[in-house]
């Protein structure tokens, strides 16, 4: 049952890649969207297996490397902690694959996208059930690799290509510190088995390692080789870029890359190697700090931004950092409970904003829609939903598992907790009030759009709404009916032993009644606060966005990221690299290396051109010298 979960992805990958063309679009469609299907029917099966029946294995696949203290296996892990992000892929995945069945309906290249889902789903499958560093490698970069892809899915289109490209080398970055932190890994423990590391953790803790000239804690700089690898991948603060150009592929994608796969592939690295972590708390601040800066960062941007789904984009960066920050603070079970509700909500969102865009004929500058809920009512309705949960409003999913990681930071009771706590409460404001924005400026007050007539437009078709009515009741029930198990009393000795190592329990004991209800309270101000603003009296904005214009432009444009790097890394390197070009390689390698070779047999072979004149004398003139030079040469040796 295992291995149909993990290869049949693999399988209908193949077949809609490689035969999409002979057995056409639609066969492509059914057979993905059914494997993948499969494969999260049987993983639902699996987890409810893992509740109930406290069932784990290790299923060893097959051999892979066996070289000295190197034993690897490819295998398939199954505890808890790898049987949630079985459901959360899977599940995901099959919706999306159902969705593009309408959303990429007149697209040529269906076969191809479908593969490229199909693929990206089993690259996660194998990254999250492997039970050693090297096959979490292996999966880690065939998500990085099905990402290249499906971002630059319409290659035609120059930032498309270039957004791809841009995921690519900003994650090369990560995964160059990710690849640093294995072999450091294999050379203090000489294993890569998380078992056998895990096991001689304690025994290092006080060790330590000249590295760069720097005597460091060996553990210390473990944990932040790899938490360089999870910034990558997860799009946290200073590797964050490249995720909210990845919108410029087709919606789909988005989702799927958002809600299930690539970006959470950091917080379950973290949460998997909490055995280190958990004996480093100078990184396990570190992360806390990264993780709240990201979280004010994404959402303080998401503020001013007018694409539909680059606001959903940077929300999922600043969600994405609320996980960190509770990994942080040693909340690994709450982390895992927000990634799963997370992935409802966010899935929902930007199928929602697909359905939008795609009865607006690809339009998705919120500021030219407006007006169109009585169109789009069950989009609507739906979106709302996903906004309600994503802005943590009361029993609704995202409130659950958003909440704790705040009173956890509370609970922390050291400085960095406190600061996690109270910007995790101001980003949850924020958060409201970029989401609300973005339900009242698409669906409510006037139409601005002067290219399409509002009576064209039309409900998206039931193929593309079905899944996003699963991914509403998920993101109302999944939060209240998963809690206890998540968060339980018990839950650390029914459920995450073995799974999740705390070296201390999480205190059981509530932080001060202000904590409780202050982000609820302000959650659900920000509601009529948002709408007076956006809808009632726009003036307001347009008064705030006129009198402080620094400030406006700094988060419009993304607190100059992208052009601080553009000066300190693209048009460096591209000087470096015309200089090399130019004078080392031109006027060094190929003037005295090919170019010199060949100009030199050139200027041998016009001269002795000169000699074939037809005149014997000359003939033998030449074969004289010939024999002269070979006598001296004889009589030389």
């Amino acid at each position: 049952m295992e291995k149909l979960i993990i290869f049949l992805p693999l399988f209908a990958s193949i077949i809609s890649g490689f035969f999409g063309k002979l057995i056409g679009n639609k066969a492509s469609q059914i057979i993905t969207s059914l494997f993948v299907s499969l494969s999260a029917l049987l993983s639902i099966y699996v987890f409810y297996n893992v509740i109930n029946n406290a069932y784990s294995d290790n299923i060893i696949i097959a051999k892979w490397i066996s070289s000295g203290l190197l034993d690897v296996n490819w295998s398939i892990k199954i505890d808890q902690l790898s049987s949630i992000m079985l459901v959360v892929v899977t599940l995901v995945s099959a919706i999306v694959h159902v969705y593009s069945i309408g959303y990429m309906s007149h697209d040529p290249h269906q076969p191809r996208f479908m593969s490229y889902l199909s693929l990206f789903t089993f690259a996660m499958l194998v990254l999250v059930t492997s039970d050693n560093f090297i096959q979490l490698f292996f999966g880690w970069e065939g998500v990085g690799l099905c990402s290249y892809f499906l971002i630059g899915f319409w290659f035609k289109k120059p930032t498309a290509n270039a957004a791809a490209i841009k995921a690519f080398i900003v994650n090369r970055v990560g995964d160059f510190g990710f690849a640093l932190g294995i072999f450091l890994i294999f050379y203090v423990f000489g294993t890569v088995n998380y078992e056998e590391v895990f096991r001689q953790v304690p025994f290092y803790k006080e060790n330590n390692l000249n590295f760069l000239g720097l005597e460091l804690n060996v553990i210390n700089l473990i944990c932040f080789l790899l938490f360089i690898g999870a910034m990558g991948k997860s799009a946290q603060i200073f590797l964050h870029t490249w995720l909210p150009d990845a919108m410029e592929g087709p919606t789909p994608v988005s989702a799927l890359i958002h809600a299930a796969t690539m970006v959470t592939a950091g917080v379950f690295l973290v949460v998997r190697c909490s055995p280190i972590y958990e004996y480093s708390p100078i990184i396990l601040n570190f992360i806390t700090v990264i993780g709240m800066t990201t979280a004010l960062f994404a959402a303080s941007v998401a503020l001013v931004q007018n694409d539909i789904k680059k606001i959903i984009a940077y929300s999922t960066c600043s969600q994405l950092g609320y996980m960190f920050f509770a990994t942080g603070v040693g909340a690994y079970n709450v982390a895992m409970f927000h990634l799963f509700t997370h992935a409802f909500f966010k899935a929902l969102l930007f199928l929602g904003a697909g359905s939008v865009i795609h009865s607006l004929n690809n339009e998705q500058d919120i500021n030219k829609m407006g007006g169109i809920y009585k169109q789009l009512p069950y989009t609507y309705s739906l979106m709302m939903i996903g906004t309600l949960a994503l802005t943590g409003f009361p029993f609704l999913s995202g409130f659950y598992s958003k909440d704790l990681i705040i009173e956890f930071a509370y609970l922390k009771g050291n400085v960095v907790g406190y600061y996690a706590c109270g910007i995790g409460i101001f980003t949850a404001v924020l958060t409201s009030i970029y989401s609300w924005r973005l339900i009242f400026k698409t669906f409510h007050g006037e139409y601005n759009n002067n290219t399409q007539k509002i009576s064209t437009m039309h409900e998206s078709p039931i193929v593309m709404l079905a899944p996003l009515i699963v991914l509403a009741i998920g993101s109302i029930l999944a939060g209240f009916i998963f809690k206890d198990l998540f968060m339980g009393h018990n839950s650390f000795n029914d459920f995450w032993e073995g799974s999740i190592f705390f070296l201390k329990p999480l205190p059981l004991e509530h932080p001060p009644g202000y904590i409780l209800y202050l982000t609820p309270i302000l959650v659900t101000i920000s509601i009529p606060l948002s709408y007076y603003l956006f809808l009632k009296n726009k003036s307001i904005i347009e008064g705030l966005v006129k009198s402080n214009k620094p400030i406006y432009l700094f988060l419009k444009n993304k607190w100059y990221f992208d052009e601080l790097y553009e000066v300190l890394f693209v048009k460096s390197s591209k000087f470096l690299g015309k200089y090399f070009w130019k004078k080392i390689d031109g006027l060094v390698i190929d003037r005295f290396g090919p170019d010199g070779l060949s100009n030199l047999f050139k200027y041998f072979s016009i001269k002795a051109v000169k000699f074939q004149s037809g005149f014997i004398y000359q003939y033998a003139f030449v074969m004289l010298i010939g024999f002269s030079l070979i006598l001296t040469i004889i009589i030389i040796n």
